[in-house]
């Protein structure tokens, strides 16, 4: 979940927490196979890795989440967000905490930056213009909704999408499922990754023990399915939900993914 400071795949499996707080349509270039890599092998070489958390390397699939930032890129991160198809092809998914306080209201001057590294931003800065949350997650903070859609700005005349591809949205999947976990802690400038299976908290939560998925993690996407010819997969969840996503670094939880998220993205695409 989101720090007060910070406020002022796959086929594969996958984790992630916050901390203590805590189809697409690729370009051409990127639609070839991913360099010989199989399903299977994929799955293979992710099962040495189970539960276990690393730096994510700068992939195809991990350059569509991105950090959010307040105003630019130049402060601290506070929350992770990721691309999901969209007929408009400008939507991204993130945690309903890390844009809409229901005491506050909406957080504004957002701004999402895909494969941020150590300061650079390879594939841009793009604001937050429209953010839809559920009304249950305005009226109450109702932890089964904490989920959000937003569209950001196009850049240079093209769409997020356009640019980086996207993951598909996952409702109704069940509750264990292999996933892999992409996200920013707010204590690092690099990404980490981990892989894991799925369990069921709750009829409305789903939960993942991966470790460090500290403060910032908030909002990372959960993905299964890895397409390798498109090197992208499907969303499932976003770490958030219970306790805002946990309250340790090493289980994560997320809202479930059902006919609820699948109204909030139809809402969101209009």
């Amino acid at each position: 979940m989101i720090t007060a400071a910070a406020l002022a795949l796959t086929a594969a499996t996958g984790c992630g927490s916050s901390s203590g707080t805590s189809t697409g349509s690729p370009t051409t270039s990127r639609s070839s196979p991913a360099h010989g890599w199989t399903k299977d092998r994929i799955l293979a070489a992710v099962a040495k890795h189970v539960g276990t958390t690393r730096t994510a390397k700068p992939t195809v699939l991990n350059g569509l989440v991105g950090a959010v930032f307040t105003h630019n890129s130049d402060g601290d991160h506070f929350c992770t967000a990721s691309v999901v198809d969209s007929a408009g092809q400008n939507l991204i998914i993130t945690a309903a905490h890390c844009v809409y306080d229901p005491l506050t209201g909406q957080h504004g001057d957002l701004v999402f930056v895909p494969g941020y590294r150590n300061g650079e931003t390879p594939s841009g800065v793009w604001p937050l213009v429209s953010i839809t949350v559920d009304q249950s997650w305005k009226d109450h903070g109702n932890q089964d909704m904490d989920v959000a859609f937003a569209i950001v700005q196009r850049q240079n005349g093209r769409q997020v999408q356009q640019v980086l591809g996207a993951n598909k949205l996952g409702t109704g999947k069940g509750y264990q499922l292999p996933v892999k976990v992409t996200g920013y802690p707010s204590s690092g400038e690099v990404p980490i990754t981990c892989s894991n299976r799925t369990t069921e908290q709750s009829p409305t939560q789903l939960r993942i023990d991966c470790p460090d998925y500290t403060g910032g993690t908030s909002g990372s996407p959960w993905i299964t399915d890895f397409d390798p010819s498109t090197r992208t997969g499907t969303v499932v969840g976003v770490i958030g939900g219970y306790q805002q996503g946990g309250d340790t670094a090493d289980t994560s939880y997320s809202s479930y993914f059902g006919d609820q998220v699948q109204a909030l993205y139809d809402r969101a695409t209009g």
